[in-house]
């Protein structure tokens, strides 16, 4: 089993690489679809670690492609497969290496703005608050603690930074970016999405404290859902049954890479510090348990 084996990047000689980003490879299949790859890196702080959390690719995009199914009732999304064998001949030329963490997806033209629902307050919302007593224009109620569930899911949109930090930004804001008629739509599907995916975490035992969506206009103008879905990655999944309010949570994404390098003597630029075999071999475990709760099933390894 190759259970144990990551991918710390992906070079695929007959497709051509757009970019790299801080976890996936983008490649060009032809003009209507792109392959998504889903690496083993992790990022914290906004760079990227050199040290990779194995089967991390893997359990984001099963579980990108089970919220996808999932919610496609709520809005259409691009995942055309993530089965190797149904992708082009240039795709399955590469299948050792794509299997597992890849998606055949349509292309679109992307929203430059991060669609952020937060349910609970935590991350850069409680670091707002606390300095101002509100996130992206909504102003909050006196008197609440870190990792309070809020009285209703807000919508905290972001600016997406090639690099850097992402900026919090209010909805005039993000309608002076895109459109007052895209921002309500952007809205309106983002908040419906959250609603849906909180609602069925619980009966998993995970809370879903926020989490980001991005979108995309197809080539008919319809507005998609992209990129990931609720994954460990882009959402704050916390054990339902170990919430308590008034501080940080357990969690079962990447919050436990944050805690441990908060602990360290690093002023958060690169380059970035290792992480210890224990850590990495920790935030595994909580990935894949991540995916068995919020499934129902294992995430079974590929046959090496």
């Amino acid at each position: 089993m190759n259970g144990t084996r990551t991918v710390a990047e992906t070079s695929l000689p007959n497709l051509k690489l757009l970019r790299r980003g801080k976890v996936r490879d983008v490649y060009e299949v032809d003009d209507e679809h792109l392959l998504v790859v889903a690496t083993d890196r992790i990022s914290a702080f906004d760079c990227i670690l050199p040290t990779q959390i194995a089967r991390k690719g893997e359990v984001l995009t099963a579980l990108s492609r089970f919220w996808f199914e999932r919610l496609a009732h709520v809005t259409p999304h691009h995942l055309v497969t993530t089965g190797i064998e149904q992708m082009p001949e240039a795709v399955r030329q590469n299948a050792e290496a794509l299997r597992g963490r890849s998606m055949l997806v349509r292309r679109t033209e992307v929203f430059p703005v991060e669609c952020v629902v937060r349910g609970y307050l935590a991350g850069s919302g409680w670091k707002d608050y606390q300095r101002t007593g509100a996130t992206s224009g909504h102003h909050l109620p006196e008197g609440l603690r870190e990792s309070d569930k809020l009285d209703a899911p807000i919508f905290t949109p972001a600016t997406k930074a090639a690099s850097g930090h992402d900026e919090n930004i209010s909805e005039s804001r993000m309608s002076e970016i895109i459109g007052h008629e895209a921002t309500r739509y952007l809205r309106e599907t983002s908040l419906a999405l959250y609603r849906e995916a909180e609602e069925y975490a619980r009966t998993r035992g995970i809370i879903i404290a926020d989490t980001k969506f991005e979108f995309g206009r197809d080539r008919e103008g319809k507005i998609i859902l992209i990129d990931e879905a609720l994954t460990p990655d882009s959402s704050r999944f916390w054990p339902a049954d170990l919430y308590e309010p008034g501080r940080s949570q357990a969690s079962f994404d990447k919050q436990f890479v944050r805690d441990y390098l908060e602990t360290l003597r690093w002023d958060k630029r690169p380059p970035a510090p290792p992480l210890p075999t224990e850590v990495a071999a920790a935030t595994t475990a909580r990935y894949l348990e991540a995916y068995r709760l919020l499934t129902g099933q294992e995430l079974l390894a590929l046959s090496s």
